[in-house]
């Protein structure tokens, strides 16, 4: 492949250039959880149930997760200036769509759309970092990037909360389509473009099968908990997701140099490990999230809004732990940077299993909030590197949609997985404190605990209390499920973690370094 790019840019430049993908980046978060603080009042606005209201959110993400990979090759071949630009334009539209949406129909179809600009955006947003700044600032570069990607979920949540609280819930859209609209003036004026000259036809089998894949398994992910794991539907969901999965595998194999993805780079060090760190790293801060705010509302009886604010904590941490990763990893290495972090996060997830009480209050679930945020942050920045520096500078697009789509996988897997540890945790230790509760009651308590305080009354003596004591009892089993988790993947990766990724002082690493 020939790359075709613009000259190179000062100093003063690259800045702006930054805070203009930042910003697109920040939309396109916002969106992800924006919605999440508005599900009673759409239900109530437009007659809908629990079930589609959960569709308006999850259908963005899983347009946007399938996506990724397609759209962030074709931007690698087209330009990708040209489709960060039509990214941001659709992406506003569909906004303004949803913001003003009459009913259901219109809603889920502007989600939709939204959730394909939003794909042409995202990965074009890190490829635009990696194609464009020089390789002593690259590093320094992502590690922004990646602090937008991590804290900008929190940061959009209380965001949204905010404007929820003080207005309506359609002004939920404002934010994302201001920062779409500030983040366009500035691409079409700061950020340059580069494309790929390929000697290879567009692999359309590998975009539809891998397309096919991610909607299916991320549907079982977000809908098995809902539906059950032996529904119909979910059980098809995953068959049809792992066959789907395998073709696209063998297809590529095939493919070779001409694949979408050459999955034969999985084989190296960087993009494996950088992979799985994302991946596992993302599935427990989404899980984390899962359980925070049961225990901010219900446990604690906080509004909303103020939960939003008790999460805030952990992003300021994580986006400045990304900051300084590359710092870090420039003296000790990418491997030693990644294995502190994992390590720092597990102690955060440690800490939130030993010190969380019903009594405790906030204060009990701070360190741990911390620690994590700081682990987290570490972690990610060098694993993002390295996954961008294991495919070649023509597969920027790529690698930075193989980024994305980790991190989705990793968000719906959390979200299932330890949402399921905390739901069986609970169950089983409210159990034993229902005797004396009448039968309807019991019944309702055992939903959650949610379900518990809405039902309690004076009938009903002792049932928040022992809900709540039950919600700790399976927090606690959902952290140490966690830490074990991350404590296989800090062994993993101290032994087959990249071996040299050079992030001298924010460079980016050549491809052979992350081998």
């Amino acid at each position: 492949m020939a790359t075709v790019e613009s000259p190179p840019v000062d100093a003063r430049h690259l800045r702006t250039i930054l805070i203009a993908v930042s910003i697109a980046l920040m939309a396109v978060i916002a969106s992800v959880s924006g919605l999440n603080v508005a599900q009673t009042q759409m239900a109530v606005e437009f007659g809908a149930t629990q079930g589609t209201v959960l569709w308006i959110i999850n259908i963005y993400t899983l347009a946007l997760a399938a996506l990724l990979l397609p759209l962030g090759a074709l931007g690698d071949r087209l330009g990708r200036k040209p489709m960060l630009v039509t990214g941001l334009v659709v992406f506003g539209i569909a906004s303004v769509a949803g913001g003003s949406a009459p009913g259901i129909e219109v809603m889920l179809i502007a989600r939709v759309a939204a959730g394909v600009g939003a794909a042409m955006i995202m990965p074009i947003t890190l490829a635009v970092i990696t194609a464009t700044f020089p390789e002593d600032q690259r590093g320094k570069a992502i590690g922004v990037w990646t602090g937008v990607a991590a804290g900008g979920g929190i940061l959009g949540m209380f965001l949204s909360a905010l404007l929820v609280d003080i207005a309506d819930w359609r002004w939920l859209f404002v934010l994302p389509v201001v920062l779409a609209a500030v983040a366009l003036a500035m691409t079409l004026k700061s950020v340059p473009n580069s494309r790929e000259r390929s000697g290879f036809a567009f692999d359309i089998v590998g975009a539809l099968t891998s397309m096919v894949a991610v909607i299916a398994l991320i549907f079982v992910l977000q809908e098995g908990s809902e539906r059950g794991w032996t529904a119909p539907a979910t059980v098809i969901g995953f068959v049809v997701g792992l066959a789907a999965g395998f073709g696209f595998l063998a297809w590529e194999l095939r493919r070779r140099e001409a694949a979408l993805l050459d999955v034969r780079l999985f084989g190296e060090r960087g993009l494996a490990g950088g992979s799985i760190t994302l991946l596992v790293v993302f599935g427990v801060q989404a899980g984390i999230a899962v359980v925070l705010f049961p225990f901010f509302q219900a446990v604690l009886g906080w509004s909303g809004l103020l939960s939003t604010v008790a999460m805030l904590p952990m992003a300021g941490t994580m986006m400045l732990a990304s900051g300084l990763a590359p710092k870090l990893a420039a003296r000790v290495g990418a491997r030693a940077t990644m294995a502190a972090g994992i390590l720092v996060a597990a102690v955060g997830l440690a800490l939130l299993a030993l010190l969380v009480s019903v009594d405790g209050g906030y204060p009990a679930v701070l360190p741990g909030l911390l620690a994590m945020g700081s682990g987290m942050g570490l972690s990610m920045t060098p694993s993002t590197e390295a996954i961008t520096a294991a495919l070649p500078r023509a597969k920027q697009g790529v690698a930075s949609a193989l980024n994305d789509v980790t991190r989705e996988f990793g968000t719906a897997l959390g979200v299932a997985l330890l949402g399921a540890l905390v739901s069986v945790g609970y169950r089983t230790a409210i159990e034993d404190r229902l005797s004396g509760i009448p039968a309807p009651a019991a019944d309702t308590a055992r939903d959650g605990i949610a379900n518990a305080v809405a039902v309690a009354g004076a009938e009903t003596p002792g049932l928040v209390r022992a809900a709540q004591q039950s919600f700790v009892d399976g927090w606690q089993q959902a952290m140490w499920a966690g830490v074990a988790v991350m404590g296989v993947l800090f062994v993993y990766i101290t032994l087959r973690g990249p071996r040299r990724v050079a992030l001298d002082e924010g460079a980016a690493a050549a491809p052979v370094a992350a081998r």
